[in-house]
């Protein structure tokens, strides 16, 4: 109760604050704004996660190539994968979200004016507008485009199947695709639950996967590739 309290009495006005530099940027129209969002953005998730006793161990982050684009895939178990990749990520990202999220008051709202990219799955035409938002992204500002291709939270922490979205953007661009697993979130932060408990989260970084040998039409087969590889990513670390 103690905790719970103390991350109430820091995260709320903390929100409040980054909130207010995000929609001050935003009202002044600044040519650094996605910079701005950024450092916000880091600061702010870095706050959460210290204050709620959340340590996080990142292994193998060295593949981040905070010069060129890629795009990084990962499991995703609970709404503290996003603090954690929000703070810990290096360089510069963007993340593509479900649309749902664009309905939470505030957060929706600031998550898009920062420049992150919102994808409506149940609409073809709007999600593939939304990938074309990415691409356009990949190609003028090269930051890391995170993506969770199971495309929601996994109820059971099983890794679900993969979206072909990530890939196809992958391809279209020529960029590397990054396999990655989490650890612990789900003890962190239960589904449907707002409470974060102290624990350890790890994030482990798989080789860079190169599309230079696949196309649109065998885009299935790096789907399955870097499926396998957040898959053998998990199994690594649950025998170790």
């Amino acid at each position: 109760m103690t905790r719970l309290v103390l991350v109430s009495i820091v995260i709320v006005p903390a929100t409040i604050w980054y909130a207010s530099k995000i929609a001050w940027s935003v009202y002044r129209r600044s040519a650094e704004i996605g910079c701005r969002c950024e450092e916000a953005a880091r600061a702010w998730a870095s706050l959460v996660l210290r204050v709620a006793g959340v340590r996080v161990i990142m292994e193998n982050e060295g593949v981040i190539d905070s010069s060129s684009p890629q795009v990084l895939v990962t499991n995703h178990v609970s709404w503290i994968d996003v603090l954690v990749l929000a703070a810990f990520v290096p360089g510069r990202y963007v993340f593509v979200a479900k649309k749902e999220v664009e309905r939470i008051p505030v957060f929706g709202a600031a998550v898009r004016a920062c420049g992150h990219i919102y994808i409506d799955r149940g609409d073809r035409v709007r999600a593939l507008a939304s990938l074309d938002v990415a691409r356009k992204r990949l190609e003028e500002a090269a930051p890391t485009v995170i993506i969770f291709p199971e495309g929601t939270r996994s109820n059971t922490g099983e890794l679900g199947s993969f979206k072909k979205g990530a890939f196809v953007l992958a391809i279209q661009t020529g960029v590397s695709v990054v396999p990655a697993a989490i650890f612990g979130s789900r003890q962190v932060m239960k589904r449907g639950s707002f409470l974060i408990n102290s624990g350890i989260v790890r994030v482990h970084f798989g080789e860079p996967i190169q599309v230079g040998g696949y196309s649109m039409e065998n885009r299935v087969r790096l789907t399955h590739r870097a499926r396998q590889a957040v898959s053998e990513l998990q199994k690594r670390y649950e025998t170790s």
